[in-house]
């Protein structure tokens, strides 16, 4: 007997499912209405009809976001990353700007630092609690954008928009400040200015001594990826910012060290550059990361190789079987 060819499935045009599910979320339940935006849409796909699923799950994302259902809201967003990759959906303008709608739509409601001892523990608890969800919620649906967006588009690094969306949301939302990682999504991102914007805000808040590494930081992680001009560029409005503010540089060996670096760097001196690593060893030694980007700096700017430690351990090994014949 033959197999009979699956039949495409017979689905309404997307708008009209678009339209009951709206009616579903006005009339209080966003529930109800999750599980049938993920039902529906699945159908959508299994019958490639991958541009309805798309319009379907978008439209479902921001209603759910605009009613403050946040965790609803995320879920839907991801099914429409998941979609774009289904239907290898090329990275182009008009979905990053779908993407765009959706993340606005995210709550941004910065998280309290000002409690008063008297203020309730379960209130600050609850704050911590809600922006945690809202930063985890946000972070998912755009670390799958931006995996999207490079393997389906000309960065493979990601679209530099979706990763100054991510950089800018974990600053203003995370209860635990993480610069790191706000640092290494705004050199990817597209938006320098706003990146210096949000170092000199951190440099204003942060503990004595912060100010310095995140600034170096910053610095050695555009030169990391081989970026000279952004690294410049940056460090440049950085001072304009501090200065317009009238806010005091950070004055450090460290910083003194990523100054002389950019300029040894545009010279392109070997030498000058390994006598930095080792007269600055204290200041770059101050954090565990600067030393790994330091090593990315020397192979991107000089084609200098990083050590094996398994090949060093192999080496050592064979000079004592030398030894002992």
């Amino acid at each position: 007997m033959s197999r009979e060819k699956p039949r495409r499935a017979n689905l309404p045009p997307v708008q009209e499912n678009i339209n009951k599910l709206e009616k579903v979320i006005s009339d209080g339940n966003s529930y109800g209405a999750q599980q049938m935006y993920k039902s529906i849409s699945t159908r959508y796909v299994s019958a490639q009809r991958c541009a309805e699923a798309l319009d379907l799950l978008h439209s479902g994302a921001c209603l759910q976001l605009k009613h403050g259902e946040v965790t609803c809201g995320s879920e839907l967003a991801v099914m429409f990353v998941d979609a774009l990759v289904k239907g290898k959906i090329p990275c182009d303008p008009e979905i990053v700007d779908r993407i765009r709608k959706i993340y606005k739509l995210f709550p941004q409601i910065p998280v309290p630092s000002n409690f008063a001892v008297e203020d309730d523990v379960q209130e600050l608890t609850e704050a911590l609690g809600a922006a945690k969800t809202r930063l985890q919620s946000c972070y998912s649906f755009l670390k799958a954008a931006i995996k999207w967006s490079a393997g389906f588009g000309a960065d493979k690094n990601g679209d530099p928009q979706l990763h100054t969306m991510l950089a800018e949301y974990i600053y203003s939302e995370s209860p635990e400040m993480d610069m790191a990682k706000v640092s290494y999504h705004f050199v990817r991102g597209n938006n320098l200015k706003k990146f210096a914007t949000t170092l000199v805000n951190f440099m204003s808040k942060c503990y004595p001594g912060e100010d310095d590494i995140a600034i170096a930081r910053a610095i050695l992680m555009y030169l990391s990826m081989g970026n000279l001009q952004d690294a410049s560029s940056l460090m440049e409005e950085l001072k304009k910012q501090v200065q317009a503010q009238e806010l005091e540089f950070p004055v450090s060996d460290l910083i003194q060290f990523i100054n002389l670096l950019l300029l040894t760097l545009e010279k392109e001196t070997l030498p000058l550059f390994n006598a930095l690593r080792v007269k600055y060893k204290p200041s770059i030694d101050r954090e565990p990361a600067f030393n790994e980007l330091v090593c990315d700096i020397a192979e991107k700017f000089y084609g200098v190789q990083r050590r094996n430690p398994f090949q060093d351990m192999f080496g050592d090994m064979l000079k004592v079987s030398d030894l002992s014949n």
